[in-house]
């Protein structure tokens, strides 16, 4: 334990345990801080976080102290709103069978990066003080801490508590083989399930694991019906900046891409608005669809109207939103890139406060909010989103260079999910900005605006669901998120179709799902 002490810095506090006690904590200066040893972890870090309410308190197994990278907690800082842990082994706190309830990115998490999710461990991980004492009315303290770790992250994740899995925190080139973190029960799974998720999941859990696991947890399903649903309070991130506002400099160059197909008027008014930004874009790319072989652009405006910033134009008669802004990424010059849509409509100042939110909060990829005619605004703090907007999104160009559009999702409608998880597997978060806001004007003419004729389209047997959603969810689901998704799918279309008998039913909707997914595997294949 003692072979650590030089590398413990200022603003640390380490508390270490064996999982069911604390087994000692230190301070900054290297010295030993009393504790009761009566008390179970979670009380004590509470205890420790309110003596010591600036500092960063940091967790530990005491089998893996000799690991901890101090050197890294040291450099990385500890915001009021972002918390770190990692499980050094191949499983997590739950089982994968939390899959079943949810299929958000936060679940099939990838252990080789900073990655986003609410799923924490108690094997190592940091946060600041004030992160433990805002949610200390709302979480009830329990014995067992991952418990308690998960259930505070996962109330707090969608009021802007930012939660990673950082394996940065144990030292590289280590076997953790012989290291064992606590797994949650059924019991913990169920009760979890109930606390924190609507009531009819549990219902669905109980379901998904007699079907495909052969499983009947009554006692659990029943035993989860003791606890209601946790209500956290708001989060008060009022304080939190990242770098007191940083202003905009001469390096904050910015690209817009725009794909656009048949709307000349909607592009023309967009331009207008990027013509009165406060920070004008450096180029703006726009790439012009038509399939008609015998038509050339409709854009005179852009030649014969003076433009304050580089237009660059790309004519195609391919279709597809995916190939498009693909041509445009090629194109790429500055350090952000606005990706637009050709329907939109922005402020003046939209572009500035699109950088200040990525310098203040120090992220590189950011989506902001995109709204309809009609639809209410809801001001947010700023929270781990889980997809992409294609129209509305803020990014560093430098982890996007090696990064397209996979063209097996052309006119399949999840191109932007794929795209945001690509972000994330080079270790970027995408956080969701309620301001600055786009206006979706929404053309009546969508986004799509000529049929598409898919492979699978003579088929007799339709896929169910549609095989670039299923492709999506092959990439980057668990088995049991995609059993989950089955479940619910089955469900919700037995409602909308003819066949009553429930039996011949699962048949015929059994064949749809194995059609999607060959024509997925197919689209696959492509790749």
């Amino acid at each position: 334990m003692f072979l650590i002490f030089h590398y413990l810095i200022q603003l640390m506090i380490i508390l270490f345990h064996n999982n069911k006690t604390v087994t000692d904590i230190f301070s900054k200066d290297h010295n030993s801080i009393p504790y009761s040893k009566k008390d179970f972890i979670v009380l004590v870090l509470f205890q420790i976080a309110k003596k010591y309410p600036d500092e960063k308190i940091v967790w530990c197994h005491y089998t893996i102290e000799n690991h901890l990278n101090t050197d890294f907690i040291e450099n990385n800082e500890a915001f009021k709103n972002t918390i770190f842990s990692f499980n050094p082994t191949s499983s997590n706190y739950f089982s994968n069978a939390i899959g079943y309830v949810e299929s958000s990115p936060f679940i099939n998490i990838n252990k080789t990066i900073t990655y986003p999710t609410w799923q924490m461990s108690s094997s190592v991980g940091y946060a600041h003080a004030s992160v433990f004492l805002q949610i200390k009315d709302s979480i009830k303290f329990t014995s067992n801490f991952d418990y308690f770790l998960n259930s505070m992250t996962k109330s707090y994740l969608a009021l802007g508590l930012l939660c990673y899995s950082e394996p940065n925190l144990l030292k590289k080139n280590i076997s953790f083989n012989n290291f064992k973190a606590p797994k949650a029960n059924q019991y913990d799974l169920f009760k979890f399930i109930k606390q924190h998720y609507r009531k009819r999941w549990v219902f669905l859990a109980l379901l998904d694991l007699l079907v495909y696991e052969k499983r009947l947890h009554l006692l659990p399903f029943l035993f989860s019906f003791g606890f209601g649903k946790i209500k956290p309070q708001e989060y008060d991130l009022t304080n939190v900046t990242y770098f007191n506002n940083p202003g905009v400099d001469v390096t904050d160059t910015i690209d817009v891409l725009i794909p656009t197909i048949g709307r000349k008027q909607y592009l023309y008014d967009f331009l207008h608005d990027l013509k009165k930004q406060t920070i004008l874009p450096k180029n703006v790319i726009i790439v012009e669809q038509n399939a008609d072989p015998n038509l050339g652009s409709e854009l005179d405006f852009l030649t014969k109207e003076e433009w304050p910033f580089i237009i660059k134009h790309t004519f195609t008669h391919q279709l597809g939103a995916c190939n498009a802004r693909n041509i445009a990424l090629d194109q790429l010059e500055s350090k952000w890139v606005f990706f637009a849509d050709d329907d939109i409509r922005i402020d003046p100042s939209f572009l500035t406060d699109c950088i200040k939110n990525c310098k203040n909060y120090n992220k590189k990829a950011i989506t902001l909010s995109c709204l309809q005619k009609g639809e209410e605004f809801i001001k947010n703090q700023p929270y781990q989103w889980t997809s992409f907007g294609t129209c509305s999104s803020f990014v560093d160009v430098a982890i996007i260079k090696e990064i397209r559009f996979d063209l097996g999702f052309e006119f399949g409608y999840v191109d932007d999910r794929d795209y945001g998880m690509k972000i994330r597997y080079t270790g970027t978060d995408v956080i969701f900005f309620s301001t600055p806001r786009v206006f979706h004007v929404k053309a009546q003419m969508g986004g799509l605006r000529t049929k598409f004729k898919f492979e699978w389209a003579s088929e007799k047997i339709w896929p169910k669901p549609s095989p670039t959603v299923m492709l999506y969810k092959l990439l980057y689901d668990t088995e049991e998120m995609i059993n989950g998704y089955k479940t619910v799918l089955c469900l919700k279309y037995y409602t909308g179709q003819p066949i009553r008998n429930p039996f011949s039913f699962l048949k015929s909707f059994n064949k749809q799902w194995s059609k999607s997914v060959f024509w997925a595997n197919k689209l696959k294949e492509r790749m």
